[in-house]
């Protein structure tokens, strides 16, 4: 049964939502569907509301300006709703969003977790949770270490393009830290490449000698990859293969995460 009369009212046999549902609700539904579809149609579709209520509401919401009509019909984010857009952003603490994620890991894995993100040619630590083991990784928050010497900064190298790729190792000469530092650009590529096509990435001790880890990228809003998430142990207790063994927790967890910030994966 349609609810504000408008059952038959020209949607083709379409109804509302139902009765339960809430004028906020019905309010959020056409603004994410407005957003989404180009056409008012397939608005009314997603949203199982009648046309007339659908066109009643975003006229609403474009007298408020959370949306502004296209040339072309379709609709676009308004003035009003970029604005709050912009100030939601600028309140993000990614430490803060992550910190469950990589509690929650740590209980699970008994290793050390990192979260780090880029800074130009850099990935600085913004986390680093220990677990229950009786040492301690070397990192700390706020260190800053080479892209192509650490799990988590290959995971952002990989969201690069194959001559971003290029132009960081001419830029930077790929110096080494360890005996393992991949230190030619052919070695790096080959890396990335195999980096895209597992989802995940590793450090075979590359960046301190005796530290491996198993990193996964955290994408933010927009797709892009800027930040990372790291499971890191001692060689001496894990082998690669059993660090490589825990590339689906460094997966599910930075996926979880990429939700927590926005990103529709």
């Amino acid at each position: 049964m349609a609810v504000d009369g408008a059952a038959g009212t020209g949607n083709g046999g379409a109804v509302d939502a139902g009765p339960t549902t809430s004028a906020s609700e019905k309010t959020l539904l056409v603004l994410e569907a407005a957003l989404q579809h180009h056409r008012f149609t397939d608005v009314v579709a997603a949203t199982g509301l009648t046309r007339t209520t659908t066109h009643r509401i975003l006229a609403t919401l474009a007298d408020r300006q959370f949306v502004v009509a296209a040339a072309d019909g379709s609709y676009l984010p308004g003035p009003k709703l970029l604005s709050m857009a912009g100030q939601a952003l600028q309140r993000i603490d990614i430490s803060a969003i992550a910190q469950p994620f990589v509690d929650e890991l740590v209980d699970r894995v008994h290793c050390t977790v990192h979260v780090g993100v880029a800074n130009g040619d850099e990935i600085v630590y913004l986390i680093r949770a220990d677990s229950d083991k009786p040492y301690r990784m070397p990192s700390r928050v706020g260190h800053a270490i080479p892209l192509h010497t650490s799990g988590i900064g290959k995971v952002v190298l990989a969201g690069l393009s194959d001559e971003g790729v290029e132009r960081y190792a001419a830029r930077t000469g790929l110096p080494a830290r360890t005996a393992n530092t991949l230190t030619t650009v052919e070695a790096l590529a080959a890396e990335i490449a195999e980096v895209r096509r597992h989802g995940y990435a590793l450090d075979r001790e590359e960046n301190v000698p005796g530290v491996g880890c198993v990193a996964a990228p955290v994408h933010d809003h927009t797709g892009t990859v800027r930040y990372g998430l790291s499971i890191s142990t001692l060689t001496l207790e894990h082998s690669l293969a059993q660090i490589e063994a825990m590339a689906a927790d460094a997966v599910a967890t930075a996926a979880r995460l990429s939700a927590a910030l926005g990103h529709v994966g």
